[in-house]
């Protein structure tokens, strides 16, 4: 099973969306790498197809999926999986991802990620079928913890425990969500930094950091705005506790001009070395 890039060194990447399909490929200054919907490109050809054989020619490209639907009732789309499968082995990048929950159930595709219950038959669940998309695709899953809004009944443990618990029992690896961590732990009401403390460091492949809505009664998960200062410090602690990895810039709704997107690039490795460096004082004091 492929395990995913061995140079865990710091890299800053944007997603790789139509708007800028054109663009980025004249102008990636300060872009280490790019990330994309699977789902967006692995059934086309056409224009989606011709800019991601010109894109992965530059850079690397990470795939990041939305529609696994892990933690779902329903058994896994074998058909699905044979698209994935065939499209990833041509892609093959250093990294696919999915997320933590459930995109269908009972025959509907909710076109959403929605959350599981931290309960022990979730986890045993979701557990079996990592095994089977690992075997499937012959390749290491990263999970993303998502941004939730609601508790599920009958949960048995906290958020945290139940991201530990699959990592311990799976050969999964973790996609770490700042924002989402930073937007659930204000939401429900925990440390987003203890959170962060009970990970385990070794499991974590690579981060996503984003923008979010908090103009209503609770913060929104919306990757349509630039990244909050209190993000970017939970950011800089984690790099300070996890040390150098890839971070992945998303902005997938109100999405820039690719000018104000590599701004914000620059941004997150600004704020990346800064914590890198503290790290570094802080190792040889």
């Amino acid at each position: 099973m492929d395990n995913g890039p061995t140079d865990l060194d710091a890299r800053f990447g944007v997603g790789l969306r139509r708007p800028h399909f054109d663009a980025i490929l004249e102008n990636h200054q300060g872009v280490d790498f790019l990330e994309i919907v699977t789902e967006n490109f692995m059934a086309f050809g056409g224009r989606p197809r011709q800019v991601l054989e010109q894109a992965r020619g530059r850079l690397p490209i990470l795939a990041h999926g939305v529609s696994l639907s892990i933690g779902g009732p329903d058994p896994l789309n074998e058909r699905y999986l044979a698209q994935l499968a065939e499209f990833l082995d041509w892609l093959d990048p250093p990294f696919f991802s999915d997320h933590l929950a459930y995109a269908s159930a009972f025959g509907v595709e909710y076109h959403d990620l929605l959350p599981v219950p931290f309960s022990q038959e979730a986890l045993q669940h979701i557990v079996e079928r990592i095994d089977a998309v690992q075997s499937r695709l012959k390749r290491r899953l990263y999970l993303e913890n998502p941004s939730y809004y609601v508790e599920l009944p009958g949960g048995e443990m906290s958020e945290v425990e139940f991201i530990g618990e699959v990592l311990a029992r799976s050969e999964c690896g973790l996609l770490l969500d700042v924002n989402n961590v930073f937007v659930n732990g204000r939401n429900h009401g925990y440390d987003p930094r203890g959170f962060i403390d009970a990970l385990p460091r070794d499991r974590i492949g690579y981060l996503h950091i984003a923008g979010h809505d908090r103009s209503g009664a609770f913060i929104v998960d919306t990757h349509g705005a630039p990244i909050s200062a209190e993000v970017f410090e939970l950011y800089r602690y984690a790099l300070q506790e996890i040390g150098p990895i890839w971070t992945l810039l998303e902005w997938d709704n109100n999405i820039p001009s690719l000018e104000v997107l590599l701004q914000e690039n620059g941004r997150v490795r600004g704020h990346a070395e800064a914590a890198l460096a503290a790290r570094h004082t802080r190792s040889v004091a």
